[in-house]
């Protein structure tokens, strides 16, 4: 009885277990045929859904999209790249170099010819040159204003304009006073051509900006010996007249040629003008052969553009204050430089051991001033050598950028610039002050060259004309001021006058070294 009931209770356990198996083996099943019905019935409702309206797909299915992807005008000239865009934009832009070379240039070229026609004492001459300075330093920071709120292209079109105009008009004055205020307009004409130098900044990719900019100052070093030129072949013949009018024909030359440069894509994009900018990288993208990143350019509309505010918040005050004085002396040592070496060489000032007999006429004699001192043919030669000092260590100044950066490279030329500066008073040979000459004229130009670098990156796309605006205003001052040192006092003390230089040089090495950003590598900015 036992055993049978043991059996019997032993078979209801297993027959318990296998009919509970077999309920939830039915119960799985009919869940997976229920989600598998509402799965499909799902599916079916989104298919409904998406062909009555398009627009609700899923974002998921938007990555793959490139109409839903997007770009900065940064990521579309890093992705088109350098090409033939850029080798025309560098040469029509790097020729307005050569036109505000020229103007300036040709202080130097025309001083003993108007000294001689006029009868003006030194203080005279230097007041040329001042109110050439004093237009650009008006101009410089009206068309920064206008660059940024306006647009780069119209700003620097009507520049050259302006500019070939009262150039012209200059050729023809009567008197010294006509002559002084319209070189002062000139001036105001190239203030506004020198946003020309933004304009061309903000189309180059990063890692070639420093490569392609320090070349630039293969153009000014162009204007330079071409006027030089101009006045050892036409003033001689002609008159310093005709040097001014021929020396126009470049300017009338850019202004047809403008036409192939757009307006800065970055400029567009600021302003809300999107479809303008599309339409230019577009058109730099087929003429480098290259392509726009997948999608559309979406860049924020900046409203506080040409603002001077933006110069002076926490971020940029400090760089602002020392860029302001860097670029004072960057002037005040470059045609403190130039006007030097010609005032040098017209008065033979200099302490020449082999001196000729065109070199031993003096510019003072005991009863008064000697007006009439043209330049000698080799004259006109040491000008020309130290102009070509200005591309010769264009090779060294792009090391120095690469590999030191833009601050460490301004230390290191205001520096050498220093100790050239007081080695022109140094007791040597005509040929050995035709080498300091050239030396020195390398290292200020460089300089020049890097401050020019250093602002066009340091500050955003909505205060980039302003900024540039601010600090060549500044320079000009230091421009304002270098003539009455390189030609007044230096007919009293050589040794007075390349002092101050050499004194601004170590001041200025200082402030460049404290400057707080790096622009090296570094994307251009749109806003701060």
């Amino acid at each position: 009885m036992v055993t049978v009931k043991n059996n019997s209770l032993w078979m209801s356990k297993r027959e318990f277990r296998e009919f509970s198996e077999f309920v939830l083996y039915k119960e799985r099943k009919a869940m997976s045929e229920s989600m598998k019905t509402q799965l499909v019935s799902a599916i079916h409702l989104q298919e409904v859904e998406l062909q009555e309206n398009p627009e609700s797909r899923p974002q998921q299915d938007g990555k793959n999209n490139n109409a839903e992807q997007t770009y900065s005008v940064e990521e579309a000239v890093e992705t088109i790249g350098f090409g033939r865009f850029h080798i025309l934009l560098f040469v029509i832009m790097g020729s307005t170099s050569i036109v505000e070379a020229m103007e300036i240039m040709l202080l130097a070229v025309v001083s003993p010819e108007i000294r001689c026609e006029w009868r003006l004492d030194d203080w005279q001459v230097a007041l040329v040159s001042t109110m050439v300075f004093l237009g650009f330093m008006l101009c410089g920071v009206l068309s920064g204003y206008v660059a940024d709120r306006y647009g780069r292209w119209k700003v620097v079109f009507c520049g050259f304009v302006w500019g070939a105009y009262f150039s012209i008009l200059t050729s023809f004055a009567p008197s010294y006073g006509w002559f002084i205020f319209l070189r002062s307009m000139v001036g105001c004409g190239a203030a506004a051509v020198s946003q020309g130098f933004v304009l061309k900044t903000e189309f180059i990719p990063a890692n070639y900006r420093s490569f392609l900019l320090p070349l630039a100052t293969i153009f000014w070093m162009s204007g330079s010996m071409l006027i030089i030129v101009l006045g050892m072949l036409v003033v001689p013949t002609l008159g310093w007249r005709w040097m001014i009018r021929i020396s126009v024909v470049p300017s009338i030359i850019l202004i047809f040629l403008f036409k192939y440069v757009p307006e800065s894509a970055r400029y567009n994009v600021s302003a809300g003008n999107v479809q303008a900018a599309v339409e230019t990288l577009q058109w730099i993208a087929r003429m480098n052969r290259a392509s726009l990143p997948p999608g559309r350019l979406v860049e924020p509309v900046l409203k506080e553009r040409g603002s001077w505010r933006i110069l002076i918040r926490p971020a940029l005050r400090r760089t602002s204050v020392l860029l302001w004085y860097s670029w004072f002396v960057a002037s005040f040592i470059y045609y403190g430089s130039v006007l030097s070496s010609s005032e040098l060489l017209e008065k033979n000032l200099l302490c020449v051991k082999d001196a000729d007999r065109e070199h031993q006429v003096k510019h003072r004699h005991e009863d008064g001033l000697c007006y009439c001192i043209p330049f000698a043919f080799s004259d006109y030669q040491t000008l020309l050598i130290s102009a070509l000092g200005e591309v010769a260590l264009i090779p060294l100044n792009i090391g120095l950028l690469n590999i030191f950066g833009r601050k460490m490279t301004l230390t290191v030329l205001q520096l050498l610039a220093a100790i050239l500066f007081m080695m022109v008073n140094i007791c040597t040979t005509m040929f050995g002050f035709t080498v300091l000459l050239f030396l020195l004229r390398s290292l200020v130009s460089m300089n020049f060259n890097v401050v020019y670098i250093y602002t066009a990156e340091v500050y955003p796309t909505v205060a980039r004309s302003l900024g540039m605006g601010f600090c060549t205003s500044f320079s000009r001052i230091g421009g304002m001021i270098a003539p009455f040192i390189a030609q007044v006092l230096m007919s009293q003390s050589v040794i007075l006058a390349l002092s101050p230089f050499t004194v601004a040089c170590v001041i200025c090495a200082i402030g460049n070294f404290l400057l707080p950003i790096e622009t090296k590598g570094r994307a251009l900015l749109q806003s701060s």
